[in-house]
């Protein structure tokens, strides 16, 4: 397949368009030079729900699927801004207890306040903000390394919590809707129609982009390539929407328990406008930039330390919804919440997924893959009735298996030439 390009002032000129075949030879060449991107998260996912079917029947019924959403829900939002801090070569430890703060608000605000459940989000929110450009500024304009920053904010946002709670007190989350983002499900028709506007939606990006690239004389995936893409995700929303629609309730007599949790549109909305932030828009490029080499973005015009402070602002943002989601699962806040492993699972979770710990490479996507990767980890082997102990040192195994992985693929493309 050829695309033609027609000159004003000249002949005809000829560009080829790759095939299907030299698509995958084309990838598989970026695997090999170490661009693998998320490549080992999603094999790790497979062999782990795989292990754990074989292990466990029950690890594969819709119950368990619609729990693996619910349980990794927190975790996967508060990962997806952590990858925006970790994009930059920069680290946030206080996110877990930022999460918990911002979850305290919500139920001083909805609960002991008794204001409506929309004051009390835009109060954490609000909150999770104010911590993060507090973050940012210590680390942009202070000069303050973020590990010290956010190690002290880790520590202080502890201290907050409890003089938040009472210093142990239990606040119960009794508002109807707060109640239903991590508790509720949407009925089986909406859950097909999101579904199907999620497909439509795709397919309509990624059409209108090849054919913009072909009319310009571009290089462009091939067509067969774009249909598969979409087939793809069609088969896989599809599956999960039919597997989440069927009944999960031990009693239909007494009540019905179907449809998709929730809180996944929720996760998905997020997903797809940070990713549209990330790849396309001025201010991800600069994100990319200032990750890449510093230096050379502040000499190419971009303001450094505003980009610095905005990646914490998202982070902390990202971790007052977190925040949220968690208190609505627990239907309530204590001392612990955002504490013990939230901010070890979330950092995993995005490391685990693709991001790079030293900057300048990652997506959105793999804090969500990542998230995917731990909630299986921690569900399976709970199912199996393995201790916390074990829990932990599998998750920090993959951890560490997935930093080598990111430092030996970053050694091999400098290696190659391709970074």
């Amino acid at each position: 397949m050829t695309t033609t390009l027609v000159k004003k002032d000249g002949p005809a000129a000829v560009a080829p368009q790759p095939t299907v075949g030299s698509h995958v030879r084309t990838y598989l060449s970026r695997v090999r030079g170490g661009d693998i991107g998320a490549l080992p998260a999603v094999l790790g996912l497979v062999v782990l729900c795989a292990f754990f079917a074989i292990q466990q029947p029950t690890f594969l019924t819709a119950g368990n699927f619609a729990n693996l959403f619910t349980q990794g829900a927190a975790v996967a939002l508060i990962a997806m801004g952590l990858v925006f801090v970790l994009l930059l070569g920069e680290i946030d430890l206080s996110a877990g207890f930022a999460s918990g703060v911002c979850a305290a608000i919500l139920a001083n605000v909805a609960t002991v306040r008794g204001y409506p459940w929309y004051v009390a989000v835009l109060a954490a929110i609000a909150t999770g903000v104010a911590i993060g450009a507090l973050l940012g500024v210590l680390v942009a304009k202070i000069g303050i390394p973020s590990f010290v920053v956010t190690l002290a904010g880790f520590l202080a946002f502890q201290g907050i919590v409890l003089m938040l709670m009472d210093e142990g007190a239990n606040i119960s989350i009794r508002d109807d809707t707060l109640v239903a983002i991590a508790n509720r499900n949407l009925s089986p028709a909406i859950g097909w129609a999101l579904a199907a506007v999620a497909v439509a939606g795709y397919a309509a990006v990624q059409l209108l982009r090849h054919r913009k690239r072909s009319a310009r004389g571009l290089l462009t995936d091939p067509f067969a390539v774009v249909l598969a893409r979409i087939g793809g995700l069609a088969l896989i929303l599809g599956l999960a929407v039919y597997i989440l629609n069927l009944e999960r309730s031990r009693n239909v007599l007494i009540s019905s328990l179907k449809g998709v949790p929730i809180v996944v549109p929720i996760i998905a909305v997020l997903l797809v406008f940070w990713t549209f932030v990330l790849q396309r828009t001025s201010y991800g490029r600069h994100v990319y930039a200032v990750g890449g080499n510093t230096e050379a973005a502040r000499r190419a015009g971009i303001n450094v330390d505003r980009i610095r402070i905005s990646v914490f602002v998202i982070c902390s943002g990202m971790a007052a919804i977190g925040g949220i989601v968690a208190a609505s699962r627990a239907n309530s806040v204590d001392p612990n919440t955002g504490g013990s492993n939230v901010l070890l699972y979330a950092v995993g979770a995005a490391v685990i997924g693709g991001t790079s710990l030293f900057g300048g490479k990652g997506r959105v996507l793999d804090a969500v893959l990542g998230g995917a990767v731990v909630a299986v980890i921690d569900n399976g082997m709970g199912l199996m009735g393995y201790s916390s102990g074990r829990k932990f040192v599998v998750t920090g195994v993959v951890l560490l298996l997935a930093a080598s992985v990111d430092a030996i693929s970053r050694r091999r493309a400098a290696a190659t030439g391709t970074r």
